[in-house]
């Protein structure tokens, strides 16, 4: 494990701090590793998982739990949005550790909170870097279906509208470039890389090929059948990320749009050569992320239970 320290703190809101629970709750870190170790040993894709939980909260809205919540009769989930149907999950995973969390400590950590300690705990059970997570958010009790729909970055996306995207939520370029180093881990549905793999031409044939024998060409078939988004190491947080995409084996079009004669190319070179200046990177970006419009003081709630406000 390469442990980041990273020496800038992010308070925009002034209020998060790494030390926010010492006090109030001072096994909430430990309990929720623990959890995190149990269901990446359980099943190592969980990891992935976790991490695109707290990425889709956070571009929402900012990093408020709102991810989590559930259709009700006054709130239209983000769970139903089309980055997030039969595609999120990790849910009960999170259910989990709050419920351990709640035992430890009842009423304190915020299911904002969780995800963002979980989807670090993750990427180092993976082999990722380790960081600093800087904590005191609070829960939203509303959610955003549209904010789902137009804030998350479809795997159509071009480079442009990736930057753009990133932006909007004070992330640059560089940023967007290391943040989407998480796709080392996970995996895709056939829906989300057949136009990739059958109309694109910067993609590899052999690789391509491959591809084509799991996810059939027509609309409807196979569109839930899953492929690894780095076909190298799969389930270790790693560099091959950036290689894959060099050999033009990137599984989505908006992973191919980083290396395909852009101003991201030389990023993208830089990464797949120097694991640690990635992982340095991608763990400055992460506290950056995590730092997007949280709600603190006496803004939002403390959840009881994460799927629904108090």
């Amino acid at each position: 494990m390469v442990f980041i320290v990273c020496s800038i703190t992010y308070t925009a809101n002034g209020q998060l701090s790494s030390t926010f629970y010492d006090k109030s709750c001072p096994t909430a870190l430990s309990v929720v590793k623990a959890a995190v170790k149990q269901a990446v040993a359980n099943e190592k894709r969980m990891g992935a998982s976790l991490l695109r939980l707290h990425f889709h909260d956070c571009f929402v809205n900012g990093c408020d739990g709102s991810v989590l919540l559930d259709d009700s009769s006054t709130i239209t989930a983000e769970k139903t949005a089309n980055p997030n149907a039969n595609s999120a999950r990790g849910f009960d995973v999170i259910d989990t550790i709050k419920s351990n969390v709640e035992k430890a400590c009842s009423g304190v950590v915020s299911c904002a909170d969780i995800l963002a300690i979980a989807a670090r705990d993750s990427v180092v059970q993976l082999g990722g870097p380790s960081w600093t997570v800087m904590l005191g958010r609070r829960d939203s009790t509303t959610a955003s279906k549209s904010g789902a729909n137009s804030n998350i970055p479809p795997p159509t996306s071009s480079l442009s509208n990736l930057i753009s995207l990133f932006q909007a939520q004070g992330l640059s370029a560089k940023e967007m470039v290391a943040l989407s180093g998480g796709h080392t881990i996970g995996q895709a549905q056939c829906k989300n890389f057949r136009a990739h793999i059958y109309n694109d031409t910067n993609i590899d044939s052999k690789y391509s090929t491959s591809l084509r024998s799991k996810c059939p060409s027509t609309t409807g078939s196979g569109d839930s059948n899953l492929s690894p988004l780095d076909y190298v190491t799969p389930t270790v947080f790693d560099k091959n990320y950036y290689s894959d995409l060099k050999s033009q084996k990137g599984l989505l079009h908006s992973d191919q749009e980083l290396f395909n004669g852009g101003s991201t190319d030389s990023q993208v070179t830089t990464y797949a050569s120097n694991q640690n200046t990635f992982f340095s990177d991608f763990a400055a970006a992460m506290i950056k992320m995590g730092n997007i419009k949280p709600l603190t003081g006496t803004s939002g709630q403390i959840r009881k239970n994460c799927r629904k406000p108090n």
